[in-house]
């Protein structure tokens, strides 16, 4: 199974998996107007993988199956103050 990787213009970090490269007919018209201007980031075979950096790899496969695309988000920020206090507590 192959995928086309997309980054975001507008979104740092965001990316688009679809399943056939320039392909967006089963991506909600809305995703790509807030999505933007897809920017080709990579091709990527899943066959073989066992996961992939970012991305839990049986979710990716999953959706492209039954959506034709799967959207990554950044990870969340993670807020330094939250995990200092915790750090005193202990």
């Amino acid at each position: 199974m192959l995928c086309v990787i997309y980054r975001s213009p507008k979104r740092d970090q965001t990316y688009l998996y679809v399943e056939k490269k320039d392909d967006f007919s089963r991506v909600p018209e809305d995703l790509m107007k807030s999505f933007g201007t897809p920017q080709l980031a990579m091709v990527l075979s899943l066959e073989g993988r066992e996961k992939l950096a970012s991305a839990d790899i049986e979710k990716v496969k999953e959706a492209l199956k039954e959506e034709g695309f799967y959207l990554q988000f950044p990870p969340p920020v993670e807020n330094l103050l939250n995990r200092h206090l915790s750090e005193d507590k202990k």
